[in-house]
């Protein structure tokens, strides 16, 4: 099956600049995409310093719903955002000030990669901390998620104003150009070797974890879905869901978890009524809980009622959902300006044949793709 390569390189394009990340991307574009990969075929998309989080959102979705082997070459550097200290991968754009509305939350990565099945997704990574995210790094790891396998390094800022190298991605790189790509335990291994000349791996954060072996209810109903067994995955998330509410209650995280699960299977099935009401109920069972608005989880469960509500057709789901969300998305905002404007004017627009799907694009306008420079490339199979 053809393999899905996504190449991200991300840095502050101002005097906030740790690492000069887009330097390592002609480098890694010189491999072949099955070596990249690991396969014998390959789809390469790359993302060169993006403006928008949005843009890379909607990358990184669609690479995580592949159905074949993933892996992700990041580049870049880490930032806190001054609200919640969480980490963030900073954009082009990005400032320890404006963080968390133009740099790329690093739990977006772990939400759209948590359906992966164990073993089919990868995380190379080459990542500078700034001085506030190094220190937070020393008392909390970096979550990449339990079903992907991750491997590279975390350098500290430098001791002085200067832009350094992605010194381990290029090391991965130059070893991936020989044509031959060895498992990644190995790859990491030797590119750490190739860098610690430089005095990095001895400082760095070295980052080396495998996806999980042992049997995982999630895996099967990730399998489930990518082969497009949809009613069973669902069988089976229900059931785990019950579980959860009659052991730790219906507002506990353990059941919230399958809600959200389920919720991300009814969308894999194109169901969008369904994701998108699931959603809204786990997003109103949060903020009853307590849970603050601007909380990531429930910031992420309005973000996504709102992506599955404008891909609904049907004018009664759209009203009925719609009155849901608007009252949503006045106590959440979310990250990006106007969200709210646009459910209002879809819901004030009549519906007559035709309009929804117009109505569908505004709500995409919410979150535009921007300019960003994208590569993408399928190559051949030999022969």
């Amino acid at each position: 099956m053809p393999g899905t390569v996504l190449l991200l390189a991300a840095s502050p394009a101002g005097k906030g600049r740790l690492v000069d990340a887009a330097s390592v991307l002609p480098v890694l574009a010189a491999v072949p995409p099955g070596v990249l990969a690991g396969t014998g075929t390959a789809n390469v998309v790359e993302l060169a310093d993006p403006l928008d989080p949005q843009a890379v959102l909607t990358r990184l979705r669609a690479a995580a719903v592949s159905p074949g082997p993933l892996t992700l070459f990041v580049t870049g550097q880490l930032q806190l955002d001054r609200r919640q200290h969480l980490p963030h991968l900073a954009l082009a754009r990005s400032t320890p000030a404006t963080v968390r509305y133009n740099g790329l939350p690093w739990h977006w990565m772990r939400e759209e990669l948590r359906l992966r099945p164990p073993g089919s997704a990868s995380l190379v990574l080459d990542l500078h901390a700034d001085a506030e995210s190094w220190q937070w790094l020393r008392s909390h790891p970096l979550d990449c998620g339990r079903t992907v396998a991750v491997h590279g390094r975390i350098a500290p800022p430098p001791s002085r104003r200067a832009v350094a190298g992605p010194a381990y991605m290029k090391a991965v790189a130059t070893l991936l150009r020989s044509g031959h790509r060895p498992p990644l335990d190995q790859l990491h291994q030797r590119a750490l070797s190739r860098i610690a000349p430089e005095g990095g791996a001895g400082v760095d954060i070295v980052l080396s974890a495998h996806s999980p072996v042992p049997a995982d209810p999630h895996a099967d109903i990730a399998a489930a879905a990518q082969a497009g067994r949809h009613t069973d995955a669902e069988a089976l998330a229900a059931r785990h869901e019950n579980t959860a509410v009659h052991t730790h209650g219906p507002a506990s995280e353990e059941a919230l978890h399958w809600a959200e699960v389920r919720a991300d299977l009814a969308m894999l099935a194109g169901d969008p009524v369904r994701s998108c009401r699931s959603w809204l109920t786990v997003a109103s069972s949060r903020l009853s809980a307590g849970q603050a608005p601007d909380a990531p989880a429930v910031e992420a469960a309005v973000d996504r009622a709102h992506h599955q509500w404008g891909r609904i057709h049907d004018p009664a789901p759209v009203r009925e959902l719609g009155a849901v969300l608007v009252e949503l998305r006045s106590r959440v905002p979310g990250r990006r300006e106007g969200a709210l404007d646009d459910v209002r004017r879809r819901l004030r627009r009549p519906a007559v044949p035709g309009q929804d799907r117009a109505g569908d694009a505004r709500v995409h306008t919410v979150c535009p793709a921007g300019p960003d420079p994208v590569r993408s490339t399928a190559s051949a199979p030999p022969g």
